[in-house]
């Protein structure tokens, strides 16, 4: 075999002379394919390829011509090969090539553990892939983890181990997988740092979009929750696609409740987050005068650290306080609902009479609709109560009838008074034009100016039902229920009315003085019309802890409006903001948008945004970004105290704060984790302590 290399130059086949080499059979020239020869035209002399490459490495090694000076005698050319493929020089040059080739082919000893260690990292990730995967499918199903058995013996190891001894029936690679006893990360230390790292990916998303939108709102809300306080933190901004999102940011448990303890949790979670130096535009609360204090509040403590984050007051929150203060106003209104929840009790504390009433049900043939309880938190609960008694009336009735206790026959004869009845159907309609606008102030999209206009137009509808027309419908339509469950619906024959003590001045109370609510006359004048005033008067006064200058500004920036774009308007909230806005970059939006908007394509303050270019009308882009921002309701917040309740269940009392903070996260976050990438949790898990394995994969070069 002839060979060449770029060390020697000129090489090229021996000239064309028959020797020794040409007139062997091909069969004999097997014994030299232990070694390339090459030949050198300059030298007229053939060299061994691997001994002249690397001979130099075995000097001890006595060398012949084959290596150094070149072979020329070639009628004995074949033999002396021969004996030169016996010597030492060539069968440690020999060796010496064929590692060089290994080497090139497969990398030094080095590269190779390099790359075993690359794929042994590789495969502990892909181990640590499927305990992600578990961690984010329990946590965002809201299911526990731990059992209370987790040994071997257990029948059941609780979800997080039940789920990973389920995965690997099915995975081959959990089936082929052997890891280490003191590696197989499934500890309960293990899950709580998975879950920790989750969250923290997560919660750094959250961050990362802030910093982007370069302002924010804060949100707050406390909630019990068995014998702790706990304070949920959410914030609301507009993300760099122009959508207005609220998203939760943390769940903190309160020692001390007081303005200056919230106010310290609130500002720490924040410069936890890094976003202590961004700009806050507001801050929502409920109107607890620990919140609300116009001096020693949390609002009032908060504006401290940020000027510009002005108080509002929730609307969701304002809008319950219109209907429980209308029932406090109204005597026969507090007393009609504290009747419908005995009604709620006496069927729902007894398991008997809870079958009776869905016994009577299918008797009469309605619909099984549970009767719903009251609450002072929970909105549009007054109309829930009310509209299931209405479907449940007539069985209500007969149940009662049939029970017969003391209790029973009190409630009875309680409902079947006229006055009530009459306030079933006043409230239904009433709570019914109110229930649209608790549902609307829960959305995270709405923005101020709207929820303003909403309000407004529900208060122009009870305004537009305080008529004598309405009052008589009303009158009539209980009249024909009471007729339909037996009674004529008449009132009962008008008390003459007491002239004891007409002359003499009273200074103490003489008795309740009772007002004959039968006729319907009386019930308009006594109950319907002062409801409908006492709820309009309400939202009249209500809805206002923002600024008459910022409210006007706010409203000045929706394309509906009168006042759309005025300068002046306008002004008063870029000042507050410290923007900078000139007349002449409204002047010139005015002309665009009354441009696109022909054809009515501009609907809310969103779509304004959107079409303002930041190039063009900056500082009218950063203020509508601003306006956006302002919440409307902390709805937000009392969404985490639901997941709070399916989180922090009886079972699960132990659970530590940063375990059930972390775990809020995770459930809260839904859509968040679902676009976490499982790679990021593992490197993130990896920091968190140093680990007895390598789990990051080293950067490519």
């Amino acid at each position: 075999m002839i060979g060449t290399t770029r060390t020697l130059e000129n090489v090229c086949q021996p000239p064309s002379k028959r020797t020794e080499l040409e007139r062997k059979d091909k069969d004999d020239l097997g014994d030299l394919e232990t070694g390339p020869k090459q030949y050198s035209v300059e030298k007229d002399a053939a060299f061994c390829y691997c001994c002249r490459l690397f001979g130099k490495q075995h000097t001890r090694i006595n060398s012949d011509k084959l290596q150094n000076q070149g072979y020329k005698n070639w009628k004995k050319a074949l033999s002396s090969f021969r004996e030169h493929e016996k010597t030492a020089v060539h069968g440690a040059s020999m060796a010496s090539w064929q590692g060089f080739k290994s080497t090139k082919e497969h990398g030094d000893i080095c590269m190779q553990l390099h790359s075993a260690s690359i794929n042994e990292i590789q495969e502990r990730r892909e181990y640590l892939r499927r305990i992600v995967a578990i961690t984010g499918f329990l946590a965002r199903q809201d299911i526990p983890f731990r059992g209370h058995s987790e040994k071997d013996s257990s029948a059941n190891q609780g979800n997080f181990l039940e789920c990973f001894k389920l995965l690997s029936q099915f995975d081959p690679f959990l089936q082929n997988y052997t890891a280490a006893s003191n590696s197989t990360y499934l500890s309960p230390i293990s899950q709580n740092e998975f879950i920790q790292s989750f969250a923290e990916e997560v919660t750094e998303e959250i961050r990362k979009e802030i910093k982007l939108s370069g302002m924010y709102a804060v949100m707050t809300d406390e909630a019990r929750d068995g014998k702790t306080e706990q304070l949920a933190v959410c914030v609301r901004y507009v993300n760099s696609d122009g959508k207005v999102v609220e998203r939760f940011l943390g769940l903190q448990e309160l020692k001390v409740f007081d303005a200056k303890t919230i106010t310290n949790t609130i500002e720490a979670l924040l410069d936890a987050n890094d976003l202590g130096n961004l700009t806050c535009v507001a801050q929502t609360y409920d109107g607890a005068s620990v919140m609300s204090g116009a001096s020693g509040g949390v609002q009032a403590l908060f504006r401290a650290n940020h000027p510009e984050a002005i108080y509002i007051h929730c609307y969701a929150h304002e809008l319950n306080l219109v209907l429980c203060c209308t029932c406090r106003a109204v005597q026969e209104a507090a007393d009609f609902f504290d009747c419908l929840e005995c009604v709620y009790t006496f069927f729902n504390t007894s398991l008997v009479n809870h079958e009776k009433l869905i016994a009577v049900q299918k008797q009469l043939g309605l619909p099984g609709h549970e009767l719903a309880q009251l609450s002072r938190t929970r909105w549009s609960c007054q109309l829930a109560s009310v509209t299931a008694m209405l479907e449940n009336y007539s069985a209500v009735l007969t149940c009662l009838e049939e029970i017969g206790t003391p209790v029973a026959v009190g409630l009875r004869m309680k409902l079947c008074k006229f006055s009530v009845v009459y306030m079933m159907v006043m409230f239904e309609c009433l709570l019914s034009i109110t229930d649209g606008l608790h549902k609307y102030l829960q959305r995270v999209s709405l923005d101020l100016a709207e929820a303003v206009m909403y309000k407004e137009a529900v208060c122009d509808t009870l305004k537009a039902k305080r008529t004598d027309e309405m009052a008589q419908s009303l009158y009539n339509r209980a009249k024909a229920i009471c007729q339909a469950n037996g009674s004529d619906g008449q009132s009962s024959s008008p008390r003459r009315k007491q002239k004891r003590m007409k002359e003499f001045v009273v200074e103490s109370t003489c008795g309740a003085v009772g007002t004959d609510l039968g006729s319907s006359d009386n019930l308009k004048r006594h109950l319907y019309f002062p409801c409908v005033d006492r709820m309009i008067s309400e939202l009249s006064q209500r809805f206002s802890s923002v600024g008459d200058s910022i409210l006007k500004g706010v409203q000045a920036c929706h394309p509906s409006s009168v006042t759309f774009l005025s300068q002046d308007l306008l002004s008063e909230v870029a000042l507050h903001y410290n923007i900078e806005l000139r007349a002449e970059e409204i002047y010139v939006a005015k002309h665009y948008l009354a441009k696109k908007n022909e054809e009515g394509s501009i609907p809310d303050i969103l779509s304004v945004y959107l079409l303002l270019d930041c190039d063009m009308f900056p500082s009218l882009k950063k203020l509508f970004q601003i306006v956006l921002t302002l919440p409307v309701s902390s709805c937000t917040c009392e969404r985490s105290f639901s997941a709070l309740r399916r989180l922090h269940t009886w079972l699960r009392r132990t659970m530590g704060q940063e375990r059930l903070h972390n775990l809020a996260v995770l459930s809260i976050e839904k859509e968040s984790v679902n676009s976490i990438e499982p790679g990021r949790v593992i490197d993130r898990f990896a920091t968190l302590k140093s680990r007895r394995h390598t789990l990051i994969l080293p950067p490519k070069k």
